[in-house]
């Protein structure tokens, strides 16, 4: 469970950590989301609007039961009075053609545009421009021609005009024709419109009108204003199963939109009542000739049926024929009937001859009841006896009686049959006699019916057809004057109060969104590019090398910090004097403590360090040495003015006094320094002597403390060399400096135990106030300067660095 609780505590940090590391820059999101959002603004003020204007219309489509009534359904059978059923899915296709765009361009005069020039923006005058163009002659390809005159100085009685080169034409009178490029041009001057549509114009009120004296006037082909709009017009279904129509269209010009789909509406129903109106006129035209030619016919066959008759005396030979007819079909079936009988009878005999004792008859006389009842009573006979049967033997006396009574009874029956198909015979024989004498009969009827039937047949087809054709010519006349629209407006077209784009609350957002981001993301890529080490963290995240403490970036130019002060840079040392303590816990008492310090390369504050670690060290009373060790490139010297002579020097000669080459250090009672000396040609050979083991042998008794300043460890090996005089190691890592890959290097030097008791100091941290303290980037805070405002060293960075909380 510990396990568990100690994770999730690191996550947390983290989280903190990388969190903190975005909002110490909190200044750069405020600046980058004010920008965005002025930009917002901006973009809000200058970019034109776009409006949603939409109007809804019902169509008549009886496949879907609905829309506009349909009493003229009626009319369908001729195919064409009603132009037939209204598609839906077809009438769509309507709307939205190119012929209807162009027709309502045309009659609106869209392609003839009026702009108002603004300082930064267009903005369209419809129905608003202070003046109309009228061609009253154009070019043969006027409708393809793209052009813009320039109007300037518009008063209430002339105005100046320029050509598409901005070359003036000339100033110009209201109503006087105008020879120009495109043909002859009258101008004339509006009035200000009270109930016009105000909208993305410079001027907002009607007396304001007069104000727009110079304005724009584009031609632009029929066909592309026409593409544009049946591009931009979106007709939909508002149900699956519904017959109305949503017609939608976005504008930045309302006014234009709202005359445009009232418009398009108007011209689709004057088309569709034009189709039925044509083709009404059509087909009463085509009626009233049939009918013509149908009486004439008409009444010539009525004229030969009526000089027929009285040639041959007719009366009513239909109904004459008809009862013939009637008579013959009526001995037809008797002959059929009276066969099938005869045939069923004969059956019955040759059955009953060859049918076994006792067995079944079959009933199928229908014609006489006494042969029926014999058969059923012989049937019963033959039951009766078989169910005796059953239960005794053929030699019962009831069962021998049966049996007599079956073949008596057998015998009767085929008696009446014998006798039945001897009259059925007979009766065959009349029927056929008098079947032939009715049919001689009907063989007699005259030639002259037969041909009175043709006569009379023509006589009904042109009745049939005169009727029909006067019918229709009645309903044509109620659908011509009758016709109806294609499509009932329901929702005339009307336009969004407010615009749909650009959306004034998704650009801010992302207006604010987006000022967020981008200092995200800068923060994000800097941290992500940027390799050097920059506090504590990266210092304990790289390497498991002890971590001593930091010293702040200071602005003095002074090589030693005055220590006397409360600075956060003085604070620092004398925090890292208090832990130097406990990493030189194991060194024996009364013997000096050596503490030497190295880096990783030169110029990350080494020597720095060195001099203002042994000043505080002597500052607490301790006999302090500093002593330069960095043979090749000795910088102890400059930063102290010291004598060129030192170590190297002692190293050199033999039987001499290293006392000789110590210095006291004004200013600090304690504190003394070795030079480096002499820069030797062989310094890693003169580190490897006798002479270095007895120099300091000698120095640890004579002082409490030694400093030592030595060479950079990834450079050279005298550090190396001389590592086991020392005590403890202090590692000198400079801030925003070193690459955090380099912290291989100290890391591979604690492990292998070649620096002794190291532990590091991360020098020349930024001390930028923001969250965490000083802003070192983690939650720490040393409290440097605690309670010592006047103490506090001076920001002399540049007010937009100290704005955006850069070093």
């Amino acid at each position: 469970m510990e396990g568990k609780f100690d994770n999730s505590e690191n996550v947390s940090v983290n989280i903190r950590e990388e969190l903190e590391k975005y909002l110490i820059h909190w200044r750069w999101f405020v600046v980058s989301i004010i920008l965005t959002l002025v930009l917002g603004f901006i973009y809000l003020r200058y970019t034109e609007k776009t409006y949603k204007v939409n109007t809804t219309i019902v169509v008549k489509d009886e496949k879907r039961g609905g829309g506009i009534s349909t009493e003229l359904s009626a009319f369908a059978d001729l195919g064409m009075l009603s132009g037939g059923k209204s598609n839906l899915e077809t009438e769509t296709q309507v709307l939205s053609s190119r012929t209807l765009a162009e027709k309502t361009v045309r009659r609106l005069q869209l392609n003839i545009s009026y702009i108002n020039e603004g300082r930064v923006i267009k903005s369209e005058l419809y129905n608003n421009s202070p003046i109309d163009f009228n061609f009253i002659e154009r070019v043969f390809d006027f409708d393809n021609i793209t052009y813009t005159f320039h109007v300037k100085d518009i008063t209430e009685t002339s105005f100046t005009l320029f050509d598409i080169e901005k070359e003036k034409l000339g100033t110009f009178e209201y109503n006087t024709p105008i020879e120009t490029v495109l043909g002859k041009l009258i101008v004339t001057r509006n009035a200000p419109k009270p109930t016009a549509t105000l909208h993305k114009l410079k001027v907002e009120k009607e007396e304001e009108l007069e104000e727009v004296n110079s304005i724009i006037v584009e031609i632009n082909p029929i066909e592309k204003v026409t593409e544009h709009f049946v591009k931009n017009v979106q007709i939909a279904p508002t149900d699956k199963f519904s017959s109305i129509l949503d017609l939608t269209l976005l504008s930045p010009t309302p006014a234009k939109a709202i005359d445009y789909l009232d418009n398009l509406i108007t011209i689709y129903n004057d088309a569709a009542i034009a189709d039925k109106r044509y083709i009404s006129e059509k087909t009463s035209e085509f009626i009233d000739s049939r009918l013509k030619l149908i009486t004439d016919e008409l009444s010539d066959v009525e004229k030969t049926v009526e000089g027929y008759k009285s040639r041959n005396s007719i009366t009513d030979i239909p109904t004459e024929l008809g009862l013939f007819l009637e008579n013959a079909n009526a001995y037809d079936k008797q002959i059929i009937e009276n066969e099938t009988e005869l045939k069923v009878v004969s059956s019955l005999i040759d059955f009953l001859k060859n049918s076994k004792q006792n067995e079944l008859l079959p009933n199928l006389i229908s014609s006489d009841a006494n042969v029926n009842a014999q058969i059923n009573q012989y049937n019963m006979l033959v039951l009766d006896r078989n169910r005796i049967s059953s239960s005794s033997t053929e030699l019962n006396p009831m069962v021998v009686k049966y049996d007599d009574q079956i073949a008596a009874m057998k015998t009767s029956v085929a008696g009446s049959l014998t006798r039945l198909e001897s009259s059925l015979k007979i009766t065959q024989k009349e029927l056929a006699s008098k079947e032939r004498q009715l049919r001689s009969k009907l063989s007699q009827v005259p030639r002259q019916e037969r041909e009175f039937r043709i006569i009379d047949r023509q006589q009904k087809v042109k009745e049939a057809i005169y009727l029909y054709l006067f019918q229709k010519r009645e309903e044509t006349a109620i659908a011509l004057a009758a016709t109806d629209l294609n499509a009932k407006v329901i929702d005339t077209a009307k336009s969004s109060e407010k615009p749909v784009s650009p959306k004034s609350m998704i650009v801010l957002l992302a207006s604010l969104v987006l000022g967020g981001l981008i200092p995200f993301v800068v923060i994000y890529l800097r941290l992500l590019l940027d390799t050097k080490v920059k506090n504590r963290l990266d210092i304990e995240n790289n390497t498991p090398v002890p971590f001593l403490g930091d010293i702040p970036h200071s602005d003095d130019h002074e090589n030693i910090i005055d220590l006397s002060s409360r600075s956060s840079s003085a604070e620092a040392l004398r925090i890292i004097r208090t832990n130097l303590e406990f990493m030189l816990g194991n060194v024996e008492e009364g013997k000096a403590k050596t503490i030497f310090l190295t880096s990783t390369f030169p110029k990350e504050g080494k020597t720095f360090t060195s001099v203002n670690l042994a000043a505080t060290i002597a500052l607490s009373g301790k006999r302090t040495l500093l002593i330069g060790m960095d043979l090749r490139n000795p910088r102890l010297d400059d930063y102290l003015s010291l004598p060129s002579k030192g170590v190297s020097d002692y190293l050199l000669r033999k039987n001499v006094d290293i006392d000789q080459f110590i210095v006291k250090i004004d200013g600090y009672e304690n504190l003394y320094a070795l030079p480096a000396g002499t820069i030797p040609p062989n310094p890693a050979e003169l580190l490897m002597g006798d002479a270095i083991s007895a120099m300091f042998t000698k120095l640890k008794a004579e002082y409490d403390y030694i400093v030592v300043d030595t060479a950079p460890v990834s450079l050279v090996t005298d550090t190396l060399l001389i590592s086991k005089f020392s005590d403890t190691f202090i590692y000198v890592t400079r801030a925003n400096y070193l690459d955090k890959r380099m912290l291989k290097l100290p890391t591979d030097l604690h492990r292998e135990g070649k620096l002794k008791n190291m532990s590091i100091i991360l020098n020349d941290t930024i001390t930028m106030k923001g969250y965490g303290g000083y802003g070192y980037g983690y939650g720490y805070g040393y409290g440097y300067g605690y309670g010592y405002g006047h103490d506090v060293q001076q920001d002399n960075r540049p007010w937009w660095k100290k704005l955006l909380n850069m070093k």
